[in-house]
């Protein structure tokens, strides 16, 4: 029977049928501002406060007062205690990029990826990540062999990474490849400010609702997804590209 992991946020776990593939590794795409470092922490905080679940959170771009604050802002009060605990275990920026390469970052990490305390990782982001790499055939190499060391270690992972288009059929890249999973944040300016939305576009070896449906951030609580899936007026009659 196909074990699965929660994400804990209110409407994705219903589109998920259930939740992510245990062990995955499922990539979160999106323009800046959509959300995306968001639902990265919202999925590690759910795993502590509501399934008993520890978590690792690498930040490539924010340093461990950042993400903090971030996390403090849309109402993971929290937080702190559990980095504390150790139950949240955070690598920031300075720790990531004041390395010699991405080899001497993972020696650091490995012992916490080895004793099997956590269950969720964040890596956040692949843009900031692929810094560490001269050319594309090295960037797939170290990911690919990052990606299985995750799986290795029973870590269920999120992975996310800048979209520059609104809709990626004429942007994709490898890590959409080698990921199991892709899930895209979308947003559209309005007149009254931005409307977001959530396609989950892929997930390896589970069926998935892949309508495209209406988010929130919302002020302590943050994101919230909604069922009321419709034809956007963004989309046209025949939705998104494929």
């Amino acid at each position: 029977m196909l074990e699965l992991t929660k994400t804990g946020i209110s409407g994705l776990d219903e589109i998920l049928n259930g939740g992510l593939v245990r062990n995955s590794t499922t990539l979160v795409s999106g323009n800046p501002g959509a959300g995306k470092s968001i639902l990265g922490l919202q999925y590690v905080y759910n795993g502590v406060e509501l399934f008993d679940e520890s978590g690792i959170f690498l930040s490539f771009e924010e340093n461990e007062r950042d993400i903090r604050e971030a996390a403090e802002s849309i109402g993971f009060e929290n937080w702190q205690q559990h980095v504390d605990s150790g139950d949240i275990r955070i690598y920031d920026k300075r720790v990531l990029l004041g390395e010699n390469g991405f080899n001497s970052s993972l020696e650091l990490m490995l012992d916490d990826l080895d004793n099997e305390q956590y269950e969720r990782l964040v890596l956040d982001s692949l843009t900031m990540f692929q810094l560490f790499f001269e050319n594309e055939r090295e960037k797939r190499t170290y990911l690919l062999k990052f990606i299985d060391i995750l799986g290795e270690n029973n870590l269920t992972s999120l992975m996310t990474n800048e979209q520059g288009t609104v809709f990626p059929d004429t942007d994709i890249g490898l890590e959409n490849f080698l990921t199991d999973g892709n899930i895209l944040l979308l947003q559209t300016p309005t007149d009254a400010g931005v409307n977001r939305y959530v396609w989950v576009a892929k997930m390896r070896k589970k069926n998935i609702d892949s309508d495209i449906f209406p988010m929130e951030i919302l002020e302590g609580q943050g994101i919230t997804v909604h069922d009321n899936a419709s034809a956007f007026s963004m989309m046209g009659e025949d939705g998104p590209p494929l």
